[in-house]
């Protein structure tokens, strides 16, 4: 099938664009949703301009679409790229969605409207053994903001490894902190792993803390042959 992956860089898009390729589709392009909110209800925003950067990285296509991340208002503009894709010749969208029901039924509605399929293929999938799993496959993902208890300042730009997770599985006894941040907890960014044609190498960042949350920038990157 001709398909496109809904795409942050995330962890989750990522591993939605693996299964993708590891099941043989034909990827046809990356769709990334630029927000202009950095409270989206549907949008990745921490870093989504690395995107594009990340598109080269694997090889693939990539339409980039802004919006202005209103809630509700923005699924009018995630309809207008599915229409677009839909014309392009794409026939399903892969998502990253774990257990978010609001993303994941908003995102079924539209690729019905649209005539499109809907994959969410790590769908209620067990977080534990997804977060091992992830790491284990040789993702190398950064933590680009936190904001939740347990998580302070010290994660901003840290690697999740299985080290980390260990970490993880103690602060959610403590905290109740979803184990794949799918609360919100935390956002991330893949930078290099199995389906990487090229590395993305961190050249300039910052950190911006806030009480009790914070964002791990980078403001400059580039490419780098593996």
């Amino acid at each position: 099938m001709n398909v496109a992956v809904l795409f942050s860089g995330g962890k989750d898009s990522t591993m939605a664009l693996y299964y993708a390729l590891e099941a043989k589709e034909d990827v046809k392009y990356l769709l990334s949703m630029k927000s202009r909110n950095e409270e989206s209800y549907m949008f990745h925003v921490p870093n989504i301009h690395l995107t594009d950067l990340l598109s080269e990285a694997f090889d693939i296509p990539i339409m980039s679409v802004e919006t202005d991340g209103i809630k509700e208002e923005e699924l009018e503009d995630l309809h207008h790229a599915f229409e677009n894709l839909k014309s392009l010749g794409v026939e399903a969208i892969y998502t990253g969605a774990l257990y978010s029901q609001y993303q994941k039924s908003r995102i079924e509605k539209l690729c019905d409207e649209v005539g499109l399929v809907a994959v969410s293929p790590y769908w209620h999938v067990d977080e534990l053994e997804y977060m091992r799993k992830i790491v284990a496959l040789g993702f190398k993902i950064v933590i680009c903001g936190v904001a939740a208890w347990g998580l302070d300042e010290s994660w901003l730009g840290r690697v999740i490894d299985d080290d980390a997770i260990d970490e993880l599985v103690k602060i959610h006894d403590k905290y109740y902190v979803d184990l794949a941040f799918e609360g919100g907890e935390a956002e991330t960014l893949v930078i290099d792993g199995p389906i990487f044609k090229k590395r993305i190498k961190i050249l300039k960042d910052k950190k911006e803390w806030h009480h009790d949350s914070g964002v791990y920038i980078i403001e400059k990157a580039v490419l780098e042959e593996k």
